[in-house]
């Protein structure tokens, strides 16, 4: 991200700044960011977190808000000598190719070269024409036939997780962990729910269906885990018939919702249980999908 400000001589404004990453990203074997369609299209999370960072200790500085304004590199460091070969030379290439680009040339570059990231963009109507607004329209997930979905977040960045959501059509995220608060980036209960919000994702937190951390010290091998989710169904799944009732009202309500919590293996993870619990409900009808 330095060298990308260096190259573009020390200053970028932060709309065409995510436009140059994405396309910069897109081109390396190897992404170094993930991006979602966001209001004002392509938009990765972790590089404005990453920016952020890099304020505090003095690489660069912000100007303006957090929607528009520019990001400034303030350090003398040389930063392009530091990048590995193939990614100076995909740089160089961003730069022979966009170098003129307005911010609103790059908007409609990646508009209509990449319409699945302008979905929910806000400002579309005024960099497109009908064809190009119906493109994009048809890039927008439409599956909409009942679906329960789970969903872990172990292994995987925060867009990753955020377009899985998108590609399945999710309208409500349902977090079943007890204590929504991770070490990786994006994925504590407001950090989780905001980005959510951003897409028109709805959250909702339920901890009552949570295990509390204590009783996952010491897992390693499947009979472990097997052993903690009988107990899980013999206490817990028990005694929460008002938050299973919940889910199945929004399961009715809005059609395709996802549980969610940390373990990729849906067989390592309390979700299971719960998806299973609710299939056992009267009148439930709707198909289960771990994804």
């Amino acid at each position: 991200m330095l060298a990308l400000l260096q190259i573009f001589g020390g200053k970028l404004d932060k709309i065409k700044f995510q436009k140059l990453l994405f396309l910069l990203s897109n081109n390396q074997d190897i992404p170094s960011f993930d991006f979602i369609p966001y209001k004002y299209g392509c938009f990765s999370f972790q590089s404005y977190a990453d920016l952020r960072t890099m304020i505090k200790y003095g690489y660069v500085e912000e100007n303006g808000n957090s929607s528009n304004g520019s990001w400034i590199i303030i350090d003398q460091n040389d930063y392009l000598k530091e990048l590995l070969a193939p990614d100076l030379a995909e740089l160089r290439s961003i730069k022979r190719t966009f170098g003129k680009y307005s911010t609103s040339d790059l908007i409609k570059f990646t508009y209509t070269n990449f319409p699945y990231y302008a979905i929910n963009s806000t400002i579309s109507n005024n960099y497109l024409d009908e064809n190009e607004l119906k493109m994009i329209e048809e890039t927008r997930p439409q599956i909409n036939h009942n679906v329960l979905y789970t969903i872990g977040y172990e292994g995987t960045s925060l867009e990753k997780y955020l377009n899985k959501l998108i590609h399945n059509n999710i309208k409500v995220l349902c977090d079943v962990r007890k204590n929504p608060l991770s070490m990786k980036y994006g994925f504590s209960k407001n950090q989780l729910k905001n980005a959510c919000e951003s897409i028109g994702i709805t959250y909702t937190h339920i901890p009552e269906l949570g295990i509390e951390s204590k009783k996952r010290q010491h897992l390693v091998t499947q009979s472990d885990y097997d052993a903690l989710f009988k107990e899980y169904r013999n206490t817990t799944l028990a005694s929460v018939d008002s938050e299973l009732h919940k889910l199945f009202d929004l399961m009715n309500i809005n059609s395709r919702i996802a549980l969610t919590c940390f373990e990729s293996n849906i067989n390592q993870c309390h979700r299971k249980h719960v998806a299973n619990k609710l299939t056992t409900l009267p009148k439930w009808k709707y198909e289960v999908r771990h994804i």
